[in-house]
């Protein structure tokens, strides 16, 4: 997995309101910290006693805000799903001129850290190689992105069996990028856009629409 940022908890979070009370943790700060195990240690890992441990409070405060564990797992499922399945969606159905355009739309989700959090995805895919039951809900998710890129492409005129292959083309071209963890510099990586774009749209790219992406990522500040 790539490098991750400590997770903030509310109370270290300058820009969150001061707790109160006997409150030390909320909800999220248990969704944070179970996100950042899954992500670094796996599933077998996200225990009560471990995340309360790690966040500096007793496991008694946990059943404030969750049943049990598998309540706190189905919240993990549920909020990945809403942020990164939720973004692809989202992303494939914003405003565009041209495919050149909505593909690089795409692509922002992926680039933006705050965005797509690819360390997630690959920690629920591995957690679904050990439970059927969540590899449902990873080939549910799957189709449902599938359906959203495939939707991108008929819009901009592609036949559905066109818009079909290239939908999956650059989908688990994606996906196959992060899970092989290409080492190359964000310069390097965009340097071969517009050859991509061709690649996946089989139409010659959209000068300006490689301009606005190429600014977008800039702005990013990402090496």
């Amino acid at each position: 997995m790539t490098n991750r940022a400590t997770p903030v908890l509310h109370r270290d979070d300058p820009d969150k309101n001061p707790l109160t009370g006997h409150v030390k943790v909320t909800r999220q700060d248990w969704l944070t910290m179970a996100r950042e195990v899954l992500v670094t240690e796996g599933v077998a890992e996200v225990k009560i006693l471990i995340l309360a441990n790690r966040m500096g409070v007793s496991r008694s405060s946990f059943y404030w805000y969750f049943e049990n564990r598998s309540d706190l797992l189905n919240a993990l499922l549920a909020e990945w799903e809403d942020r990164n399945t939720a973004q692809i969606i989202a992303h494939c159905q914003m405003q565009a001129a041209n495919i050149t355009e909505t593909i690089c739309n795409f692509f922002r989700c992926f680039v933006d850290p705050t965005k797509f959090d690819r360390g997630l995805d690959f920690g629920v895919r591995e957690w679904s190689r050990r439970d059927p039951t969540v590899r449902l809900r990873v080939d549910t998710a799957d189709k449902t992105r599938l359906k959203a890129i495939i939707a991108m492409f008929v819009a901009h005129g592609y036949d559905k069996v066109d818009a079909d292959a290239r939908a999956r083309i650059v989908y688990f071209m994606q996906l196959g990028y992060h899970a092989l963890e290409v080492r190359e510099t964000m310069e390097v990586r965009m340097s071969r856009l517009a050859p991509y774009l061709e690649a996946f749209s089989g139409r010659p790219p959209d000068q300006s629409a490689i301009t606005d992406f190429l600014r977008f990522v800039e702005a990013l500040g990402i090496d």
